[in-house]
């Protein structure tokens, strides 16, 4: 018989008893973290001489039988406590009844507190109620739950037997919240935008795509907010701010999820450099909130992220490749020579996708420390203001860390006669088979004739941002649901 038959089983045999195995109420109890904090530092002697009775309740995560005696180990929101029966203090049914508890089920336990001979504190049962029968055997701490899809199909185990786990869950809150408070701090207005759009844009990524019945229409998931924000900029609130789930329809990677996180925030009469600011000061005020330091390791890599370097596009991909691609202006020269050199295929549709895959494929790795690569080349920002300086590239710069790019951020572009010919492209380029070009938006062209102020944009991704703060090597880490491929069979 199986494990599985055998609770099933002794499921039957509680019912038939007149247990119920999943009552709809709990008795009056004490967090286990309140008990460890009232009784830390409580003495044996001084629990035996002015005994308590409490309440707990929790999962029961390991049962140990010592003939007459029972140990068990009572888990509640993360702390741990251990629980005692003996057989000469209660009734031969409740010794049974503990006994014959399965690791998994939730119980209300009452009791005195007493320390053993090593000095733990523990709660003696004088009471106890089954609050819910665990069905299924949990799996062993250190070699039940090893496979990586299964530790992300069955999250809640995962979280239950992986300390790291919960680690990681906790920090990503706090992180999220200490961003929060920071842009808040700073006099940000947090909004919220639509998920369900009429024409995504904002980003170059393809679409999920999916249709409303009432009104027969075809709508898309979001791929960012950008525009939303700066049309609420234009509409005269000068700070906005969204906590968001994007949507790309792309592959599965280390580094990429079809949903994520994304912080974007919107500052009117500021620019690029002022976001760069922004993106120091704020980074390096979440880690200090959530980890103590902005000086941590990632992957075996010390950073500080209060210590930003900076480089140009141009120059990272020259270090990288040696290859200066500003010489070579047009996509058949710049292909030839990247092919002659062994750079890659240069199977892109244009120059500003070639370049984009020469540094994604050759600069971006080395990219370890905090890092702010600048000065991109027009074509591959349409959204972006051009540089006074050289109008062949535009205020924007990328942050980098531990050779992931982990937020984008430029001066927007609010000239409605330039943004419009830039769009013009886009559709051009995805008429031309370019499935990540952006679409054209005649409402976010209208809001631009209409005004936005000089306007400073930031985005940063909240999972990658977390995979630096702990230290955790892949996406699917810092997300408690990724998007896992179907389980053969089923989905």
């Amino acid at each position: 018989m199986s494990e599985i038959d055998s609770r099933r089983e002794r499921l039957v045999a509680l019912r038939e008893s007149g247990v119920d195995p999943f009552p709809a109420r709990v008795g009056d109890r004490v967090r286990i973290a309140e008990v460890q904090e009232r009784f830390g530092g409580v003495s044996g002697e001084q629990l035996d001489a002015d005994p308590s009775v409490i309440g707990l309740a929790g999962r029961v995560m390991a049962v140990r039988s010592i003939g007459k005696l029972v140990f068990l180990s009572l888990l509640e929101d993360g702390h741990r406590l251990q629980l005692s029966v003996q057989k000469k203090n209660v009734e031969p049914e409740l010794f049974a009844f503990v006994k014959a508890l399965d690791v998994g089920d939730f119980v209300h336990v009452e009791g005195p507190l007493w320390r053993t001979r090593t000095e733990e504190l523990t709660l003696d049962i004088r009471a106890a109620q089954l609050l819910a029968k665990s069905l299924r055997p949990m799996p062993e701490k250190w070699h039940g739950l090893q496979d990586v899809q299964t530790r992300f199909r069955r999250r809640h185990l995962d979280l239950l037997v992986n300390e790291d786990a919960r680690r990681i869950a906790f920090l990503r809150s706090r992180a999220v919240s200490a961003m929060r408070a920071f842009l808040d701090g700073r006099g940000f207005l947090e909004v919220e935008t639509p998920a369900l759009q009429p024409l995504y844009g904002g980003a170059a990524a393809r679409p999920f795509t999916t249709h409303h019945n009432t009104y027969d229409q075809t709508l898309y998931l979001r791929i960012s907010d950008e525009l939303y924000l700066k049309r609420l900029v234009a509409g005269g609130l000068d700070r906005v701010y969204e906590i968001s789930h994007n949507f790309r329809n792309e592959g599965v990677s280390r580094k990429h999820n079809p949903e994520f996180t994304m912080m974007e925030c919107y500052q009117a009469y500021a620019d690029h450099r002022d976001m760069m600011q922004l993106t120091e000061e704020m980074l390096a005020d979440v880690a200090k909130r959530v980890v103590g330091s902005t000086q941590m390791e990632f992957r075996g890599t010390p950073i500080d992220l209060a210590r930003w370097h900076r480089v140009t596009l141009r120059d990272a991909v020259l270090e990288a490749t040696g290859l200066d691609f500003t010489e070579l202006s047009d996509l058949e020269s710049l292909r030839r020579e990247v092919v002659a050199q062994g750079l890659g295929t240069g199977e892109a549709t244009s120059w500003a996708r070639l370049v984009d895959d020469l540094f994604s494929d050759h600069a971006e790795r080395r990219l370890l420390e905090p890092t702010f690569v600048t000065e991109y080349p027009v074509e591959l920002s349409p959204l972006a203001k051009r540089s006074p300086e050289n109008p062949a590239l535009v205020e924007r710069f990328e942050p980098y860390i531990g050779g992931m790019e982990i937020g984008n951020a430029f001066s927007e572009l609010n000239d409605p006669d330039d943004q419009r010919a830039r769009l013009e492209a886009e559709r051009a380029a995805g008429a031309a088979g370019d499935e990540e070009a952006h679409p054209l938006d005649e409402d976010y062209l209208l809001t631009l004739e209409y005004g936005l102020p000089p306007t400073g944009g930031l985005g940063i991704g909240i999972d990658r941002f977390v995979m630096v703060l702990a230290d955790a090597p892949n996406l699917r880490e810092v997300i408690l649901f990724p998007h896992l491929r179907p389980e053969s069979g089923g989905s």
